[in-house]
């Protein structure tokens, strides 16, 4: 297999297992504590951060484990000038790797439930409240990963990005989706994850908004990257947005 090849698979088998993990822990959820949504949204949220954390260790030296179409984005736009970001070849097999994942992810839980592979998700999540929930998880998560990718400190990421996303769970009044693919995966499961197909939409402009104030706060406060220290290869080891190059 070739090395764009094995990029863009890990990608798509990061995606699925990500969505995997976060549908997964949602039905677990309401399964172990029926009728108590705070304790499905501590278990729910819990699982998905450590997943994701485990997720980058794996695939972060493979791909740099984006698993978010907003994120290879910012990494194709914030360095196209150096020429150490995405290619815009790489970024367009990430996209649909990503998006495919995504939803793959979401018939894998449903078929370890036993459940219908494909439900439409009845959740409506819609308004200016959740929007903007969104624009701010979004922007926080493309802020902490490239000002890590921009000081050196890259080994954090996983920790760092696992830690965030469980914590924006609680602290967005949309519970933090902050992936356009994982909002698609998540609009075909009508369990505690899902979202309705007709509000995805607006999930997906608010998080377009959010990497753009993003990627213009590192273009503030990091216009250029701080020289590392001497260091070996392993600081790379888990950079979710400077190890893919192609």
């Amino acid at each position: 297999m070739t090395e764009p090849a094995r990029r863009v698979l890990a990608e798509a088998i990061g995606t699925c297992l990500l969505v995997t993990s976060v549908i997964g822990s949602g039905i677990m959820a309401q399964r172990l504590s029926p009728g108590d949504a705070g304790l499905q949204l501590l278990e729910n949220s819990t699982a998905t951060a450590f997943a994701l954390t485990a997720l980058i260790l794996i695939m972060g030296p493979v791909s740099g484990a984006h698993f978010n179409p907003v994120v290879s984005l910012a990494d194709w736009l914030l360095n196209r000038r150096t020429g150490d970001g995405l290619t815009g070849r790489a970024l367009l097999a990430y996209l649909p790797a990503q998006v495919a994942g995504a939803l793959g992810g979401a018939v894998l839980a449903h078929l370890m439930f036993e459940l219908p592979a494909v439900t439409a998700s009845t959740h409506q999540r819609t308004g200016a409240g959740l929007w903007l929930g969104e624009i701010v998880a979004t922007a926080g998560l493309v802020t902490l990963i490239f000002a890590l990718a921009r000081t050196g400190r890259a080994a954090l990421a996983p920790p760092a990005v696992g830690a965030y996303i469980g914590a924006a769970y609680w602290f967005t009044s949309s519970t933090s989706f902050a992936n356009p693919a994982v909002t698609l995966g998540r609009t075909i499961t009508d369990t505690f994850a899902g979202i309705a197909p007709a509000s995805a939409p607006g999930f997906i402009a608010a998080q377009l908004i959010g990497a753009a104030l993003g990627m213009a706060l590192i273009l503030l406060l990091y216009p250029r990257r701080i020289p590392l220290p001497a260091a070996g290869p392993e600081h790379l080891a888990a950079d979710p947005a400077a190890t893919a190059r192609t």
